[in-house]
């Protein structure tokens, strides 16, 4: 009796990983056809130990990976697209513990200067209640700006140069749809994770947030004289 129970587990069990198997099979198939649409290359693995950049996000949660990543020159900015995953673990006091996934699209960019780190994130009532406990951000004289957006930084002048009137509005613009985080040589944009075919927007916001870095920044911490920004 005890092996006629078991043996629709094992189908169910099996039906479920047979699934998971092909989605991830037609998501890693369409991530190549991006790549190849645009000029870029592709890597089911992480060849560039992305969790290895110094960003906030890549060091959240008790374990965290990152896969199916594409590289390349996107309108002249090299970036590094990929899957990013972490995960927390919980226990119930019996000693049954839990995991709880969290799954985005990241990609980090070069930007040919040497930043201050700086975090820009929809605010949230989770990051509102941390600002009552003593965890402020940096508030800006945009009212709507500031219901928006978290902004931290150790750097209150460096996050004043960066966002400034004209930022300020390109990002009310993305309502919120992305996160972003500078530090060194390097900006990290993520959001929840994309459909292959949404990738391009992510391309395009990065794209967008570089463009707008006041030349301000880019005098005083670019590391290459001349800048087209404004």
């Amino acid at each position: 009796m005890a092996v006629l129970v078991l043996i629709p587990i094992a189908a169910v069990v099996g039906a479920i990983l047979w699934y998971l198997y092909q989605r991830k099979k037609k998501r890693r198939l369409a991530l190549s056809y991006f790549a190849r649409q645009y000029g870029l290359e592709y890597s089911q693995e992480d060849p560039f130990d992305l969790l290895s950049y110094d960003f906030h996000l890549l060091g959240l949660g008790e374990g965290r990976g990152c896969e199916n990543v594409v590289s390349g020159a996107w309108h002249g900015m090299p970036a590094k697209e990929a899957d990013y995953w972490y995960y927390e673990e919980t226990s119930d006091g019996q000693g049954h513990r839990s995991r709880s996934y969290k799954y985005f699209s990241i990609l980090i960019a070069d930007v040919e200067a040497t930043l201050p780190y700086m975090s820009i994130s929809k605010e949230t009532l989770f990051s509102r209640m941390a600002d009552h406990l003593g965890f402020h951000d940096i508030a800006f004289e945009s009212d709507d700006f500031n219901r928006e957006f978290q902004v931290k930084s150790a750097d209150r002048e460096f996050a004043f140069k960066l966002v400034d009137a004209r930022m300020m509005q390109w990002l009310l613009g993305t309502e919120g749809t992305c996160g972003f985080e500078v530090r060194g040589s390097n900006v990290l944009v993520y959001t929840r994770r994309l459909k292959p075919a949404e990738l391009a927007l992510l391309f395009g916001i990065t794209r967008g947030f570089q463009d707008r870095v006041p030349r301000l920044v880019w005098n005083e911490y670019g590391t290459k004289t001349e800048r087209s920004s404004s």
